[in-house]
């Protein structure tokens, strides 16, 4: 498992948690999200061998959301 947190920008209230936590906890090698909203960041645990970095920016975009990398 690899842990990472990255900055997402535009997130303000308690929809947009769960638009991102639901985004990225729906990919395969996942297996948490947690977005903190006064930090403006998500933390995430994923298997590497299962999922990518851009998969998970891509997921952070389809909520609506601005990861920055």
């Amino acid at each position: 498992m690899k842990d990472v947190t990255i900055e997402v920008r535009g997130m303000t209230c308690g929809h947009c948690k769960m638009a991102v936590e639901g985004e990225i906890n729906g990919l395969k090698g996942v297996d948490s999200a947690v977005v903190d909203l006064d930090a403006g960041n998500v933390k995430v645990s994923f298997d590497e061998t299962s999922v990518t970095m851009d998969d998970i920016y891509d997921a952070i975009d389809e909520a609506g959301y601005e990861p920055v990398k």
